[in-house]
């Protein structure tokens, strides 16, 4: 009871801090900054903050945090319109909205799926607000009860995704989600400080590859490579009127999955470290488990969209959890909040116990900008649904330019190396190859996204359970065996049972034609090849940095099993089974009037540009060269969209405060910005 008496009258204090024209104003502008940032691929919620922060020195703490909350509140939201009408995920957080709510776009229905994830979003929000509100005095014992065993399960727990997502073969997406992990692990070891397929004297796979250029290269090379040889609209005949109504129908007549996805995300969203990069795809899985008739995902079924989407933003209200009870950040763009807070006013203003004890009023004023953030969002990104999803009926072929433009640009900030922009097209080819043979990409990414805390958390899980076994075996037993771990086991197992009994009736990749064997066996051999030297490597690394080697050996060692499996399957399997997909047998890429390489040339052509001249000098060639023999388009318009996309590209770099990639030409000479 005391806990209520103190908390009503801080409540109160709240609405009355909040309910001001100038902070509401302030809320308002966040939001618009957080939707400007959000429909931008890649760029997310730590590029938003970071523009804002050295805005953040003495201003009133409410107005700064009603401007942060504005835009850490709406950016998954926003980044939908990426996922949606692109194919892009706009950030970690929606890239499961990209299997289903792109095929909904290509089919013209891209205000239906919009609006969807809009009213789920705002749902979510509510959600995780409301979560917030209940639990924000009475939420530290349970983060606390989660010890390393519980944090790793959780991670497991994501895992076990795989199993829903693999598709027809499921020893592919098993093998996939392996590639992706093996991915992850390359660089500098977290424990020992080992190199794995990497060294010094290439100090840029020394930090491993960026989520964010995996997440691009992945999902959006792909997908921009194979509508641009197919040289048409991306939606041909859309209809956009009204449709966002059929999606606030849609989620009301689902409205069960997204109580319990918004759940979701507010449970995964309390564990730090984690957030947006697995929610997506748990909520995902979860809405494919609870789905009768399955075969409709990755088609453009209505609950792929409404699963993730209700769940991405329930998160942020779960990561506030942690990082105002305890200091602790629950994502990347929180761990700038933090810093962010301790700018305000006087500098006073402490996350944490502290903050419960002396700022209970300031707290709960974050949760209801939150809320209120959610719904201010909600309403402009459906009011401007339907004039952005006309996007969606031009001609490709006058996207793709500016989409390649982008997402470089975007890969780019992730390292500021020219490195960045090598490693988008090498997993951009990986990414095309994934889906050609109808291997999951979401399984890989999810391997990618998980490697290290899986890493991270097993060593130093190991190394207590260690030295509780020394003391004795009870005491090991009840620190491997709490009862969340038990639970989470459960879960974990029920979702892999479900998960491979459900796997044949989802396609990864659509409904992919089998063709013959040489091209599917060659990317298979491929894979187990990198996989083999991976293992090899791994396992040159001496055997007193023992914890660096366990994990790549173990999943390359797994993986490994598996190419096998498949390779002696599909020596004994005929032309027709289905472990033989090839997207270049039969469909839109089979039929598309460009080819592959051709097409996938023009982003070389970008790239190589960029390596002696400079970005912005190489677009310049890139756009003219693109708008005039790839797209016909006379001089005239070549010129204006040209131009427009340079200076749109400048104003975004200067308002971010953002640098172009530098080329052999700018070491040489001394230009002026935007082209040094």
């Amino acid at each position: 009871m005391d806990m209520f008496a103190t908390a009503l009258p801080a409540l109160g204090e709240a609405w009355g801090l909040i309910l001001q024209p100038i902070v509401l104003g302030y809320l308002v502008l966040g939001v618009v900054m957080g939707l400007a940032v959000g429909v931008f691929p890649g760029l997310g919620g730590i590029a938003g903050l970071s523009l804002l922060l050295p805005f953040m020195f003495g201003m009133d703490p409410i107005l700064g945090l009603a401007l942060m909350i504005g835009m850490v509140a709406v950016v998954p939201t926003s980044d939908t319109f990426a996922s949606v009408l692109m194919g892009i995920p706009g950030s970690s957080a929606s890239q499961a909205t990209v299997l289903d709510g792109f095929p909904l776009a290509k089919k013209g229905q891209a205000a239906r799926a919009l609006s969807a994830a809009f009213t789920s979003s705002l749902f979510g929000g509510l959600v995780g607000a409301l979560f917030l509100t209940l639990f924000i005095l009475i939420a530290r014992p349970i983060v606390l009860a989660f010890g390393l065993p519980e944090m790793l399960m959780i991670t497991v727990l994501g895992l076990s995704m795989v199993a829903v997502l693999a598709g027809r073969v499921a020893l592919k997406g098993l093998a996939a989600a392996g590639l992706g992990m093996m991915i992850g692990t390359i660089g500098e070891a977290d424990a020992g400080g080992s190199l794995r397929m990497a060294t010094y004297d290439i100090p840029y796979l020394t930090d491993g590859l960026a989520l964010v250029i995996v997440g691009l290269g992945i999902f959006a090379v792909p997908e921009i490579v194979s509508l641009l040889r197919q040289d048409r609209a991306i939606a041909g005949e859309a209809k956009l009127g009204a449709g966002w109504m059929d999606g606030v129908r849609d989620w009301a007549a689902n409205k069960w999955l997204s109580i319990r996805c918004s759940l979701i995300g507010v449970m995964v969203g309390i564990i730090p470290g984690l957030g947006g990069s697995v929610v997506d795809w748990i909520a995902y899985g979860h809405a494919v488990q609870t789905t009768k008739d399955k075969s409709n995902f990755g088609k453009g079924e209505i609950r792929g969209v409404i699963g993730p989407e209700s769940s991405n933003n329930a998160k942020e209200g779960g990561g506030l959890v942690p990082t105002l009870l305890f200091g602790i950040p629950g994502s990347g763009s929180m761990a700038i909040f933090i810093g962010a807070i301790a700018l305000l006013g006087s500098g006073d203003i402490e996350v944490g116990p502290a903050m419960l004890r002396d700022n209970l009023n300031i707290t709960y004023s974050i949760v209801w900008l939150l809320a209120l953030a959610n719904v201010v969002g909600t309403v402009l990104c459906i009011a401007a649904s339907g004039g952005i999803a006309k996007l969606t009926t031009i001609r490709f072929t006058y996207l793709a330019p500016f989409l390649f433009m982008l997402i470089a640009f975007a890969a780019f900030q992730s390292g500021q190396n020219f490195e960045d922009l090598l490693a988008l097209f090498v997993i951009g080819l990986i990414g095309i190859f994934l889906r050609r043979f109808d291997w999951s990409r979401p399984a890989f990414l999810i391997g990618f996204v998980l490697s290290e805390p899986v890493e991270k958390f097993s060593n130093q899980a190991f190394q207590i359970a260690s030295f509780r076994f020394r003391k004795s075996f009870e005491e090991g037993m009840d620190y491997i065996f709490s009862p969340i771990v038990i639970l989470l086991i459960i879960v974990t197992v029920v979702s892999v049972v479900l998960g491979l009994r459900q796997a044949k009736s989802i396609m990864a990749e659509g409904d992919v034609a089998s063709g013959s064997k040489r091209a599917p066996v060659v990317f298979l051999l491929v894979i187990a090849g990198y996989l083999m030297i991976a293992v090899i490597n791994a396992n040159q690394i001496p055997d007193f940095n023992l914890t660096d080697k366990i994990v790549p050996l173990f999943i390359g060692g797994v993986s490994l099993l598996c190419c096998l499996i498949l390779l002696v399957q599909m020596m004994l399997r005929p032309e027709t089974d289905p472990i033989f997909a090839d997207k270049e047998v039969a469909g839109e890429d089979a039929d598309a009037p460009y080819g592959l390489w051709s097409t996938l040339a023009w982003f070389a052509a970008l790239i190589a540009g960029t390596f002696f001249v400079g970005f912005i000098l190489a677009l310049v060639a890139f756009l003219v060269a693109f708008l005039r023999v790839r797209a016909g388009a006379g001089w005239g318009k070549t010129l204006l969209l040209t131009t427009c996309g340079i200076l749109f590209i400048c104003l975004m770099a200067g308002s971010l405060n953002r640098d172009f990639p530098p080329g052999l030409l700018q070491e040489a000479v001394s230009l002026p910005w935007p082209l040094k």
